[in-house]
């Protein structure tokens, strides 16, 4: 009888250390934005073929919305390992210490998206990313969100358009020097409130890539939109460093392979969506749509030069040359 018990109770830490062992591996990727957006889009096909390419070695749980943690809560969450993945927007990793990352938030570094990828996934951007595992972080992958437009209540072609203009900009040092450049009062606000403070004119205009600026209704209440798209806006998929290196090395593929397919899936929707957005826009008659000319742009873009030169030791101007390397961008010939 007791040798009978001791052959159940062996069987049953036998099933019991096999259940222990086909556990798949759970991935926390917890995002602040809806679940429709491209960001929240691209997280849920992440997890999908996280799933499918590990064979249900590892389960992805997307927490969209905040619902794990909020905005400025996010990263200490990731870095104690309470959560294992992030997608935080690319000015959020100055405050780390990785000031690096705010050539991202410079105006005119980028004239489209070709020019962007050809940093993002090449050198330029590898490096960047490695930066982040001194503060106990693996950089994954660069998802877009979109060029930025302008939008205010008279027309802003040219840079004297802005000149004591009240234009809301995201908290980023770069940011504010680039309104100040065009003569505008930068105004930082939380995103939240940047609807009610254009209709009731506690700012006067802001910056935006088109789907922000449609789904927020802001067109409704801006009289002009200018596709500018003189600025980048987008997100850095990250990991806690010691989860990362924990991982079998199979499990690593296979999740790299996901986030190859999902970062191509996420930069596919990112830019329909704005150039659906723009067409919403532009349909719904509320706000007169103003195309720079040649000129236009130039002007634009020799006034924000300057930027470029202040930031240089935030910066470091050899990361701004490496990008004007990479992009053709010749200073000079503006």
């Amino acid at each position: 009888m007791q040798i009978h018990s001791l052959l159940l109770g062996a069987v049953a830490l036998a099933f019991s250390a096999t259940a222990v062992a086909q556990q798949p591996i759970v991935i926390k990727f917890s995002h602040v934005v809806a679940a429709d957006t491209p960001k929240g889009k691209a997280s849920e096909f992440f997890a999908k073929r996280a799933g499918e390419l590990t064979k249900g070695k590892v389960k992805v749980e997307v927490y969209a919305n905040s619902t794990l943690y909020k905005d400025k809560e996010e990263m200490e969450a990731l870095q104690l390992g309470a959560v294992q993945m992030l997608a935080p927007s690319l000015a959020k990793f100055a405050p780390l210490g990785v000031k690096e990352f705010e050539l991202f938030d410079l105006p005119y570094m980028f004239d489209d998206y070709k020019e962007l990828h050809a940093v993002t996934t090449g050198p330029v951007g590898k490096a960047l990313l490695q930066k982040l595992e001194t503060r106990g972080l693996v950089g994954l992958a660069y998802w877009d969100n979109g060029f930025k437009v302008m939008s205010a209540n008279k027309p802003i072609n040219v840079p004297d358009d802005y000149k004591g203009l009240k234009m809301r900009i995201q908290s980023s040092n770069v940011l504010d020097a680039q309104m100040r450049a065009l003569g505008a009062i930068p105004q930082k606000m939380a995103f939240s409130e940047v609807y009610q403070a254009l209709q009731t004119g506690v700012v006067d205009g802001t910056e935006n890539p088109p789907s922000n600026l449609y789904t927020q209704k802001m067109h409704e209440v801006q009289k002009y939109v200018a596709l500018t798209n003189h600025g980048y806006l987008g997100y850095a998929v990250i990991t806690n460093k010691k989860f990362w290196d924990g991982l079998p090395a199979d499990v690593k593929t296979a999740l790299d392979a996901a986030m190859v397919e999902a970062t191509k899936y996420a930069n596919s929707i990112a830019k329909e969506e704005n150039d659906k957005a723009m067409e919403e826009v532009r349909k719904s008659g509320k706000s007169e749509i103003l195309v720079p000319t040649a000129e236009q742009k130039k002007a634009m873009k020799k006034a924000l030069l300057k930027v470029h030169q202040q930031m240089a030791d935030r910066i470091g101007k050899e990361n701004i040359d490496t990008i004007y390397k990479a992009t053709g961008f010749d200073p000079s010939k503006l």
